[in-house]
């Protein structure tokens, strides 16, 4: 059965418009929960423009949330990390300036820093994944760095159809990248810029596991409510 995360940065996002306590990310993740999800996700940034510490120990200490903790290659965040012990780790990157996530990260150029982070992490027992952009160059070498998982971006592919251009070079990508993960031992999720099209295309790739999805869901249910748009997606990946 193909799993859904659901990022709630965004409930933080509003939250922090006004300065004030409302809307609380960790009502949104019970009631995300309770409509189906089967993890929550949250991206602790550098700059805490959304999600703050108070919110990842909040959460994290709920052991009935599976929370699935974003986050850049960097030692102080990997600290703050290491004491709420969130049951899973997505490596991403992560660039100040930005407004999303920009493409996956740079495993390359990034390796030992990433290699020195993946360890730690694999000793404390957390699952960990790293947000890539669908090669397989790039998918050798998250193997070669022992995770877990890697998270294919699929920001591209969704822009692509969202503009209604071909986009089947870039799903052949994904799928081949999807395949070649799942040969050599690593588990596929999915990630970024998805809604109920990309993401009804993106289940028929039998390799892809999890499929993680903040903003839409987020944005979308301020017009049909969170626990039916949770349920329409999970309807998509059956």
């Amino acid at each position: 059965m193909i799993r859904l995360g659901v990022n709630i940065d965004h409930v933080a996002t509003i939250r922090n418009a006004r300065g004030e306590m409302h809307p609380d990310p960790y009502l949104a993740a019970i009631k995300a929960m309770k409509s189906g999800a089967d993890s929550i996700t949250i991206h602790l940034r550098e700059d805490r423009r959304h999600i703050k510490d108070s919110d990842l120990k909040k959460i994290s200490k709920n052991k009935k949330i599976p929370l699935n903790l974003e986050m850049a290659a960097n030692l102080p965040i990997l600290k703050i990390v290491l004491r709420n012990k969130p049951n899973f780790v997505c490596i991403v990157p992560e660039k100040r300036k930005e407004i999303t996530t920009e493409g996956g990260l740079n495993i390359k150029r990034n390796f030992k820093q990433i290699a020195k982070i993946v360890k730690i992490l694999n000793k404390n027992s957390i699952r960990t994944s790293l947000f890539i952009n669908p090669t397989i160059k790039d998918v050798k070498i998250s193997k070669d760095l022992n995770v877990n998982c890697i998270e294919l971006h699929t920001g591209k592919l969704s822009n692509l159809i969202k503009k209604k251009r071909k986009f089947k070079n870039e799903l052949t990508k994904i799928k081949r990248s999807s395949e070649y993960a799942d040969k050599i031992g690593l588990e596929v999720h999915a990630g970024h810029g998805m809604d109920y099209k990309t993401t009804k295309i993106l289940s028929k790739i039998n390799e892809i596991k999890e499929f993680n999805i903040g903003h839409f869901i987020i944005g979308e249910s301020i017009f049909d409510g969170l626990k039916s748009v949770i349920k329409k997606i999970k309807k998509k990946l059956k």
